[in-house]
């Protein structure tokens, strides 16, 4: 393995390493871990609308809402206008709920299968050391 001391890239490829690992476990239910993640924040925040969403995820309102339509498309969200014109609300659709039941406990054996891989405080020293990256945003 080739070692850089850029802690970009470090951190990007360790990012596709655990994404590889959940998108696997999360295939036999057809979701991304990127799709599921976006689901279950809808789910926690049900209804939302997209800047309060895109505030969650700390993603910018164009990439999520192109993610949204993939969602859309796959009849896992619906996306209408809010009381306020200007704003548009999402809520999970039936589908999605039942789709959810089915990922989650996939979801859990990836976070098992991680927890193993680097012990409990390897998972802890990763989040300390995640949680002070995620501040120089």
């Amino acid at each position: 393995m080739m070692h850089t001391q850029c802690a970009c890239t470090r951190v990007r490829r360790a990012a596709r390493a655990l994404t590889d690992l959940y998108d696997a476990a999360l295939q036999p239910v057809g979701l991304k871990v990127t799709q599921f993640s976006l689901l279950r924040t809808v789910q926690r925040m049900d209804p939302v609308s997209i800047s309060m969403l895109a505030e969650e995820m700390a993603l910018d309102r164009s990439t999520l809402g192109r993610n949204l339509r993939v969602l859309e498309r796959m009849e896992l969200v619906d996306v209408s206008e809010a009381e306020d014109l200007r704003a548009r609300i999402v809520v999970l659709t039936p589908r999605a709920e039942r789709l959810l039941e089915h990922a989650l406990p996939l979801w859990e054996a990836a976070q098992r299968k991680v927890s193993r891989l680097l012990g409990g405080p390897g998972v802890k020293n990763l989040f300390d050391v995640l949680e002070q990256v995620e501040i120089l945003r």
